[in-house]
């Protein structure tokens, strides 16, 4: 862009600008964790990213995201791999509701005194789709059922309803439904080939149970984890641009420059507009109302001298 303009700069510096810029953002990132930690909901979901290792070698490291949707922000972290010690890391100490996939990396967090399981509809629905080549006829009785719970959703966000008025709803439509599918997956899973992909998507129903009804218990609670899943596209149509990270230290500037740009999107404001006058701000800003620079806090500042 930049050459379009007869404007020539070397890579070497616009890097170091992107450093610099991470580092003097960082303090912000690390406030919007606070806040979304403290939400006590959080979804998350990770993606794989090739890190350079030496000149010609790279490995396969991720990137996480951490999203509270009352917060309205996300944060994104990049780990080397993909053990569980980053998420463990990440949420040392927290407590609530924790929606994320079946990935085993989560389960010592999940055994933690006051975290609790919330389960993804989406990702069973998704086995169920896969399994209709070989069960056309039993995976299609399945789906018609999560069609079913997600017209309940569609509903109560067409109408904006508060909370309580979700919970109720979802009892009183939702539940039903839940213990036909629960009957329906019991049956089948007496003649199902453990093995076949129905077979498999039953198991995973069944054995996520407790954990995909749970959302029922409380209307702020999202029937799934796409909001996470779609935090990660960015980046996943980001990589096949920029291919792999040159080092874990890039990797962790992307991370925090990923979670400001996304969270300005989740916020509806401009991210070149938010960037510009925060750089210009957070060298004299001080330190104890870091918070006003988090996107949402920016926003709010800005909705508020707009009333």
């Amino acid at each position: 862009i930049l050459a379009r303009h007869g404007v020539s700069i070397a890579r070497s510096t616009l890097c170091d600008w992107v450093r610099d810029v991470a580092a003097l953002l960082e303090p912000i990132a690390k406030e919007m964790r606070r806040g979304i930690m403290a939400s006590g909901l959080v979804q998350t979901d990770d993606t794989p990213v090739r890190v350079r290792t030496g000149m010609r070698e790279t490995r396969r490291g991720a990137i996480w995201c951490y999203l509270s949707p009352e917060v309205g922000e996300v944060v994104y972290d990049f780990t080397p791999n993909r053990a569980r010690d980053g998420p463990e890391r990440i949420l040392e100490g927290y407590q609530g509701y924790l929606q994320a996939d079946a990935y085993a990396g989560y389960d010592r967090i999940l055994k933690t005194e006051g975290v609790t399981e919330v389960g993804c509809w989406a990702h069973a629905r998704r086995k169920f789709y896969e399994s209709m080549d070989t069960s056309p006829a039993e995976a299609s009785a399945v789906l018609a059922g999560i069609r079913r719970l997600y017209a309940v959703e569609a509903r109560a966000k067409e109408a904006r309803l508060p909370p309580e008025a979700v919970r109720g709803l979802r009892c009183r439509e939702s539940l039903p439904i839940l213990h036909a599918i629960r009957e329906y997956l019991e049956v089948q899973k007496m003649a199902a080939l453990p093995q076949s992909p129905f077979g498999k998507a039953v198991t995973y129903a069944l054995n996520q149970w407790e954990a995909l009804v749970r959302y029922v218990g409380d209307g702020r609670l999202p029937i799934d984890n796409n909001a996470a899943e779609r935090a990660l596209r960015a980046v996943a149509v980001g990589r096949k641009n920029w291919l792999f990270a040159g080092s874990p230290a890039g990797g962790k500037r992307a991370a925090t420059l990923y979670s400001l740009v996304s969270s300005c999107k989740l916020q509806g404001i401009d991210p070149f507009v938010y960037l510009r006058d925060v750089i210009e701000r957070i060298s004299t800003h001080p330190v104890s109302r870091i918070a006003e620079l988090t996107p949402r806090g920016w926003a709010e500042e800005l909705r508020g001298h707009l009333v």
